[in-house]
């Protein structure tokens, strides 16, 4: 039998808002079944680490919390610096099945090309989706895996704009993923040769006879300096006419970059002040070089590392002082994480302090995630997305999805569907174990799985009233059906307030 809308209205109103009076407890667990395996408890640990952990991964997993616990959150932040050195088998194993990660420009464009296999793009974008959902859900390496999200953001690029819906995976793998713990210069540089990226911001349409300031634009007000960063209009086109003779290839070797000296803008250019050399194709790196040792610079990439991984006002102290090591180290993201990381926890770990939302891609994945649900990534699961209003790479303006609360928080009826679509098993490729959550679950003690739930998706317990309360309303309303009650619980506790933030 479905849960009701008015049964799970009931429990979610409970959860939101807060304690109520009632009296005694519930004999509901002498309906609930015990099994002999089921997902794994997670141990208990403290709020502060809960929220740590919710900010370095899409939702913490019970292996994960035990590690944690085992050796403490330097040590684990350092591990999950150096992804490399974190075995994930299972991740790779399912990776290994979609092709479309491996293939170059040219090969994706063939296979999305219904002469040569019956295909079409949306196909090759499935298979591209469905690899980041899987990484975001089983990789060990969940640092990593946010960071590239991240840069994803920062570096946005729209597969429905021309050829990108095939050029944005090899930016993906060679730009985003190669250098999303490296180094930022390398990183902009990596972008700024990326044929996806160029496409996005038609910078294969800037020559010198007619140039388009686009890309150059948006290198500084987005990816470099930031919008107050002190960059005139004069530099823009200066930025441009450097910028000019790129190209991206159409026929053989389709989707490489390639540069063109005849449609160059010759002669010195003047850029922040500085004379940039007319060496041709080497001017876009006298450019980068200059961007990437900006104060500017550094204050942007800072405040919106702090902002995704501390509060959408993220504090001062902290932007100022990664900064500042944003420009000793030359641009380090691993030495720039461990300062925002280490010393900015601490102002995110009070009962009063600055929490995150969670954007549609960090609730779904999380409630994978925290739920033990599997999931093979697919379209079904992708609809969700889409409903919630983040499906994956189609942001079409170049500042990537936004990133603070208010973006979010109007939209919460899709994600109050897929809690009820999850614990019901309604959504295919997708399988969620309910009686995985039973296991040893004695007679007369409902309790002792409401505190498993809440254990297990929201770090801890809920207060007691609320449990009781909860407890009472589900004798009521479904004490002839345990597996429906048990089931409500799950779905309540995904859709809840509590869940929505990290």
């Amino acid at each position: 039998m479905d849960i009701t809308r008015r049964d799970f209205l009931k429990v979610l109103g409970i959860l939101g808002a807060g304690a109520g009076a009632a009296a005694g407890c519930s004999p509901l667990a002498s309906y609930l079944p015990t099994q002999s395996t089921g997902y794994p408890d997670s141990p208990q640990i403290s709020s502060p680490e809960w929220r740590a952990l919710n900010r370095l991964s899409f939702g913490p997993r019970p292996e994960e919390r035990q590690r944690l616990t085992e050796i403490g959150l330097g040590n684990y932040l350092e591990e999950q610096l150096s992804p490399e050195k974190i075995s994930d088998h299972k991740t790779n194993l399912l990776l290994s099945r979609i092709e479309v990660l491996e293939m170059d420009a040219d090969a994706l464009r063939n296979r999305g090309d219904k002469i040569f296999d019956n295909s079409d793009p949306a196909l090759v974008l499935d298979d591209f989706r469905q690899a980041t959902t899987l990484r975001q859900v089983y990789s060990k390496r969940q640092l990593e895996e946010v960071l590239v999200e991240f840069w994803t953001d920062h570096f946005n690029i729209s597969v429905q704009k021309g050829d990108c819906w095939f050029l944005k995976i090899v930016d993906d793998r060679e730009v985003i993923r190669k250098h999303a713990l490296g180094n930022f210069r390398e990183l902009l540089g990596a972008s700024a040769h990326s044929p996806a990226m160029l496409v996005y911001l038609d910078n294969q349409e800037n020559h010198k006879d007619a140039p388009n300031e686009n890309y150059a634009r948006e290198l500084l007000e987005l990816h470099s300096l930031g919008v107050q960063g002190g960059y005139s209009q004069e530099d823009v086109m200066e930025l441009a006419r450097c910028l000019t003779g790129w190209r991206i290839k159409e026929h053989f070797w389709r989707g490489k970059l390639k540069f063109d000296q005849d449609t160059h803008t010759p002669g010195a250019k003047t850029v922040l002040g500085k004379t940039i050399q007319p060496t041709g194709k080497g001017e876009i790196d006298q450019v980068l070089d200059i961007l990437a040792k900006h104060p500017s610079t550094a204050k942007t990439i800072c405040t919106k590392l702090a902002r995704r991984f501390l509060a959408d006002d993220p504090p001062r102290e902290i932007v100022n002082k990664a900064s500042q090591i944003f420009l000793e180290s030359r641009g380090d993201i691993k030495a720039v994480l461990r300062t925002i990381l280490l010393d900015g926890f601490p102002h995110i770990n009070t009962e009063n302090s600055p929490r995150k939302y969670k954007r549609p891609v960090n609730y779904l994945i999380s409630a994978l995630r925290s739920s033990g649900a599997d999931t093979d990534g697919g379209r079904a699961l992708q609809r969700y997305l889409k409903s919630m209003g983040q499906p994956l790479y189609d942001w079409p303006t170049p500042d990537g999805y936004p990133d603070t609360s208010a973006a979010w928080q109007g939209n919460l009826l899709p994600r109050w569907r897929f809690a009820l679509d999850l614990v019901q098993n309604r959504i295919k490729g997708t399988k969620f174990d309910l009686k995985s959550y039973l296991v040893d679950i004695q007679e007369g003690d409902a309790s002792f799985f409401i505190d498993r739930v809440a254990n297990n998706l929201l770090g801890g317990s809920l207060p007691p009233g609320m449990e009781i309360e909860l407890l009472s309303t589900l004798e009521e309303t479904l004490g002839g059906n345990p597996l429906q009650a048990a089931e409500v619980v799950i779905a309540g506790v995904l859709a809840s307030p509590a869940f929505q933030w990290r």
